[in-house]
């Protein structure tokens, strides 16, 4: 049964946890009625018991039963008066124990279970809303980014163009002065945009905080009405007017802003000078500090900005009378020019440098902006595991508190009163009504929201790299970026797991890695680790546990942008198994799957046959039972197939789970089936990307196709070049799935890296004649040892002799009588005596995965050629 953990995430993870903590709501309403029932009991009981108390008194009249001292029936009379005054000591020690029993202790425990779930509520909300406030962040620095890599691009773009002659132009050699001079008028002016042109309205940071427009323009207008603005002379450069002190920006940005220090608030005042609204004047540099010497001139962009008045710079005065000067035109101009460079933080800088600076610093901003979200995201992710666990025994607790009270309120009922012990009976079998487990069985079925399916912001460049990270990047283009058919990341940790199944003690425990609940925060350890977009070096992983390495992949098969067989196939493998599901149809089902699984890229296949070859051997090998099939089906069917959108229909379907358990049945029939298809099938053709980050390729493409046109001469009837993609020069098949050895073919023949080949020769059942009178020697794989396949064992599975005795899986021998194991163990011989007892390892009976593994799929990948 899966927990809170895997069943409250939703794409905004808000979603999810509204639902949760709406129900959570629920359980502390539910509280307060079983206390308020409790407490109308009690008050009921009290009132009772005191109404009974007064009945002896009341019965009392002059007359009566007083005036017989001795009579049997005044003895019976004072009997009754006397029973009716103990039930009412009785009820009110009833509505007494129902106070100290249940009242007194529940409502404590009540108000204590409130404020964890409210606490829980608020620092998941806090953390929430600060990755969404990073995500928004991204968003404006990637679009930003975006917008200066544009201007980068259409600049070089203009210059390119200018320099390129058009078609017919006459060289500079031969043309004439007048041909020239008409060419450089007709030349287009390249158009460059402002320095200061406003962009889009984006929020400044200034401290640590980011303002947004309207607030920057509020701030300003404060500071320009408080700071007292004055002059300052310099000598030769003139007299600056609206200047401020740098103490005494200081002192407002400490009263007015917040700041805790004066080295916050002279980043502050930094912050400022960079944005463009301040500057210093007198001396070199653009620096802000806390002095009373050092004087900053409000620009007039901050006027601008604010609308306040800026107060006009003084004229150059004219020669006085007693011949001395003011201040001449010249100087003045000579002082704004020498201001200028004396502010200027990259003097000799050309527009084209002052965009590309610009597009690069963009960049770092965004790239740093990438892995700030990502950072946040793991760390609310596994902050939601922890609260989600947290949650879900807080509420099995409640449950569970609730039974109790009503076993204690039942409990001061019953030991008081026993003339109303049918209604303590009745109340004792509500109580043992209540199931624990099932209620909280019922609330996951019926209100979650989703499984544990990670949403990746991963970073976009411009130009469509993807080599500096590896989760969460299209399996597609992580395969092409590795130049392999399936991801390197892929068949590293299966190759790793490969050499270390020999190291854990028996197949149980072998079996067992793929089944741990691993901490989350140690498997986004790992991750953080490898996801550098490179080869993943083996001592990486060395340093991590077995199951942390495997749930490693699991995480990294979850984060794809899209499940390893589409979830545009979903509705497909849906209608399938909902008309094809009976037992006695594999065949007609079998055939859809083979055809769906074949329209998935080449990615998508191969590494879906090398994970699922991985899998059937591990199961074959370690003589799995159903059982752990079914669970190991159960925990990968979100890794193989995901719907596109989860809903509470796709939350009860197992049609992933059916699929998964297909392929580890039938995976031999359906990866054969579907590499004998697809030779007589021609090149799949590829979607048309839609993609902004091709757009210099497109463009620079369309240049060269105009100015090709313009250059081509009408004698020269050659077609244009095409882009094609050649065969590989290794001779080999681009695409990993090899079901026997391929002979070389002929280096004429026509060949198609895009299809799955399957040689030609003998057929199925010649091989397996074959097998039965030689064996054939493995080939060796340039990759590391993993699960690689070889052709030895396709047809026939070794069988054990009579009279051997069924052990530990990886224990049996093939027929070709191999004695070396696949997982030799270092320092110490796996083979026992037989005086050492019956029990037996899988990898200790000569056997091994070389000569046990059927035939199928090699791990071994090849470099693309594209």
């Amino acid at each position: 049964m899966p927990g809170f953990a895997d069943s409250f995430w939703s794409g905004d993870y808000a979603g999810g946890l509204g639902v949760l903590f709406g129900k959570l709501q629920q359980g502390v309403i539910e509280n307060q009625q079983i206390l308020q029932i409790s407490k109308l009991r009690a008050d009921a009981e009290d009132a009772y018991g005191q109404r009974l108390a007064t009945i002896p008194a009341g019965a009392e009249k002059p007359g009566g039963f007083g005036r017989d001292d001795g009579a049997s029936v005044r003895k019976a009379f004072d009997g009754l008066k006397k029973e009716m005054d103990d039930a009412g000591k009785n009820h009110r020690k009833v509505a007494d124990n129902i106070r100290q029993l249940v009242i007194s202790p529940f409502s404590k425990w009540c108000e204590a279970h409130e404020e964890r779930i409210i606490n829980s509520h608020d620092d998941l909300q806090g953390q929430i809303k600060s990755h969404d406030k990073q995500a928004e962040a991204v968003k404006k620095l990637r679009s930003h980014y975006f917008n200066k890599c544009r201007l980068v691009e259409d600049l070089e773009e203009e210059t390119k163009f200018i320099q390129v002659p058009a078609p017919g132009t006459p060289s500079s050699a031969t043309a004439p002065p007048t041909a020239l001079a008409a060419v450089a008028t007709a030349a287009p002016a390249i158009k460059l945009p402002e320095p200061d042109d406003p962009e889009e309205e984006e929020p400044l940071e200034i401290g640590d905080l980011f303002y947004q427009p309207a607030e920057v323009k509020k701030m300003l207008a404060h500071m320009l009405e408080t700071i007292p603005l004055g002059e300052v002379k310099v000598a030769i450069l003139g007299t600056y007017q609206n200047v401020s002190t740098g103490e005494n920006i200081v002192k407002f940005i400490q009263e007015n802003l917040g700041a805790t220090s004066i080295s916050h608030a002279e980043r502050i005042g930094q912050d400022l000078v960079t944005h463009g609204f301040l500057r210093l004047v007198g001396t070199v540099g653009n620096t802000f500090a806390n002095s009373s010497k050092l004087h900053y001139q409000w620009r007039p962009k901050t006027f601008q900005l604010t609308g306040k008045p800026e107060k006009p710079a003084q004229k150059p005065a004219k020669a006085l009378e007693n011949g001395d000067t003011i201040e001449s035109p010249t100087m003045a101009y000579v002082g704004d020019y020498l201001g200028g460079l004396l502010t200027n933080q990259h003097p000799g800088e050309t527009p084209g440098d002052r965009l590309r600076r610009e597009a690069s610093e963009a960049d770092e901003r965004y790239k740093g902006g990438v892995k700030k979200l990502d950072l946040m995201r793991c760390a609310l992710e596994e902050s939601m595991v922890e609260h989600l666990k947290f949650m879900e025994r807080c509420e099995l607790d409640r449950l569970k508190a609730i039974k109790a009270v009503i076993l204690d309120l039942s409990g001061a009922i019953s030991n008081v009163i026993p003339s109303i012990q049918a209604t303590v009976d009745n109340m004792l079998l509500y109580q043992e009504t209540i199931q624990p487990l099932g209620d909280l069985r019922y609330m996951l079925e019926s209100y979650r929201t989703g499984s544990y399916a990670p949403k990746v912001v991963t970073y976009e460049s411009y130009y469509n790299s993807v080599d500096e990270q590896t989760f969460g990047v299209d399996l597609e283009a992580r395969a092409r970026a590795d130049r392999k058919r399936v991801p390197i990341i892929i068949t590293s940790v299966l190759t790793y797991l490969d050499h270390h199944y020999p190291d854990l003690e028996g197949d149980e425990a072998r079996r067992g890695i793929w089944l741990v609940d691993v901490p989350l925060a140690a498997t986004h350890h790992l991750r953080n680790v490898i996801n550098t977009g490179k080869t993943i070096p083996k001592e990486a992983l060395a340093t991590y546990e077995i199951p942390i390495v495997a749930s490693a992949l699991k995480l990294y098969l979850l984060e794809l942008p899209d499940s390893l067989v589409s979830s545009q196939k979903y509705e497909i493998i849906k209608t399938v198994y909902t008309t094809h599901g009976a037992e006695g149809e594999e065949k007609q089902r079998l055939a859809v799957i083979q055809n769906t699984l074949g329209s998935l890229p080449l990615t998508n296949i191969a590494t879906l046959d090398a994970i699922t070859t991985h899998f059937t051997r591990l199961i074959e090998l370690t003589s799995a039972d159903d059982a752990y099939v079914t669970a190991l089906a159960q925990d990968l069917s979100s890794c193989i197939l995901r719907p596109r959108v989860e809903s509470s229909l796709t939350q009860h379907e197992r049609h992933a789970y059916r699929l998964v358990r297909d392929l580890f049945a039938h995976k031999e029939q359906i990866f054969g089936e579907l590499k004998r298809a697809s030779t007589l099938n021609s090149g799949r053709a590829r979607a048309v990307s839609t993609d902004e980050s091709q757009r210099r390729a497109l463009m620079e493409a369309r240049n060269r196709a105009v100015i090709g046109a313009a250059r081509s001469r009408p004698s020269s009837p050659a077609p244009g070049s095409r882009h094609r993609r050649d065969a590989s020069t290794d001779g080999g098949n681009r695409f990993p799935i090899q079901t026997s050895p391929t002979g070389g073919s002929p280096r004429g023949s026509r060949y198609r890296p895009s299809s799955l080949e399957v040689p030609g020769g003998a057929s199925s059942l010649d091989r397996d004649q074959k097998l039965d009178s030689e064996v054939e020697t493995p080939k060796v794989s340039s990759e590391p040892e993993s699960f690689a396949h070889h052709e030895s064992e396709e047809s026939s599975p070794a069988t054990p002799t009579a009279g051997v005795e069924k052990s530990n899986s990886l224990t049996r021998k093939s027929q070709a009588g191999g004695g070396s194991t696949r997982f030799p163990r270092k320092g110490a011989n796996l083979v026992r005596s037989a005086a050492g007892g019956p029990k037996k390892d899988s990898l200790t009976m000569g056997g091994s995965f070389e000569e046990e593994r059927p035939a199928g799929v090699s791990l071994t990948d090849r470099p693309m050629d594209d």
